[in-house]
């Protein structure tokens, strides 16, 4: 087996079509930085490759177990903003984690060889563990990564779609795989981590967007939704008036202007002379996100309950298809077939 570590290609070989496994927690509706971060890159990898989107409910309660009923709704809502912002199911798979029973089989049996030592050194589990009592660390959060290894091993993906930020968490799944393969045989192949190139917004605040900070715009909010909160986003503070030099670089506003705007140069360099005053940075911003997400909007108000169901419970099918011949293989090979 060949290792690729870290590999940043994102060119899909062509013929034959190849697999992408990607997914996002079922927390809550999906914000402008998921879609800039992940969902953009979904949609042209869509064109190149059989992508397996996956709303990972599962995931979802290593942080929200007491909420159940939270985590269905959002699930449903999540899959509502996949296909809003253009993933199609005539195209692409799309899938509730929990639908597919297979993700949890995987998980148990690679659960069996992986070491506890590896678990404890993932840097999101220490960073999680701090914030909570000792007695309330719930294994699924220790075991979080075995489950992300079963949701990508089970689709023998070319790759996986991964923020840079992010791709050293993927490791221990190629890690959990390469002992598999030594164990019990070459079941699993290498998979590469597929790095976009759009833009990371930041919150309203200028911190990392993120429900927890209460700082997302969100893809299903409304025009006017939209205005209050770009109104009310952090700018350079030091810029009291018009003519006072800004810091576009460290303006949310500015930064929503780079994605948005075609004239964010020029506005960029207009706000660092003393050349515009904040409140018409901000009207701007408001007239470029609202153009380009009406359309997506208008799209996600079409999709009723009874659609996204039916398609959920569609791409559950598939998925379980390609799903139930890797376990299967798996399982043959530990001398459970």
């Amino acid at each position: 087996m060949t290792t690729s570590q870290g590999s940043n290609s994102h060119q899909i070989p062509s013929n034959p079509r190849q697999k992408i496994l990607s997914g996002m927690r079922s927390t809550g509706f999906l914000h402008l930085g998921n879609y800039e971060g992940a969902l953009r890159n979904w949609v042209k990898l869509q064109e190149q490759a059989d992508l397996f989107c996956m709303v990972a409910d599962y995931h979802a309660l290593t942080t929200h177990f007491e909420d159940p009923e939270q985590i269905s709704r959002s699930s449903r809502e999540v899959a509502r903003d996949f296909v809003a912002c253009g993933i199609d199911p005539a195209r692409s798979v799309i899938f509730l984690q929990s639908h597919v029973p297979q993700h949890a089989e995987l998980c148990l049996l690679l659960s069996m060889i992986t070491p506890l030592g590896w678990l404890e050194r993932v840097p999101t589990f220490k960073e999680k563990k701090a914030d909570l009592a000792a007695d309330s660390v719930p294994f699924g959060l220790l075991g979080y990564p075995v489950l992300q290894a079963a949701d990508i091993l089970l689709y023998r993906p070319f790759g996986v779609p991964v923020g840079k930020d992010q791709a050293p968490h993927l490791e221990i799944s190629r890690e959990i795989a390469r002992r598999f393969n030594r164990l019990y045989g070459e079941v699993f192949p290498e998979f590469k981590n597929i790095i976009g190139d759009e833009a990371v917004l930041p919150g309203t605040d200028m911190r990392k967007m993120s429900k927890s900070y209460d700082n997302c715009i969100y893809i299903k909010d409304s025009e006017d939704e939209t205005a209050a909160k770009i109104m009310s986003a952090y700018t350079t503070p030091s810029k009291i008036k018009k003519t006072d030099p800004g810091i576009p670089e460290g303006c949310a506003v500015c930064q929503y202007l780079r994605v948005y705007s075609p004239n964010w140069e020029s506005q960029w360099n207009e706000d660092r002379e003393g050349l515009r005053g904040c409140m018409q940075s901000k009207k701007e911003c408001i007239e470029s996100i609202n153009e380009y997400y009406r359309p997506i909007r208008e799209r996600r108000k079409e999709l009723d309950d009874h659609t996204i169901n039916l398609m959920l419970k569609e791409g559950a099918e598939k998925a379980a298809e390609v799903a139930s011949k890797t376990l299967a293989d798996a399982k043959a090979a530990m001398r459970f077939a």
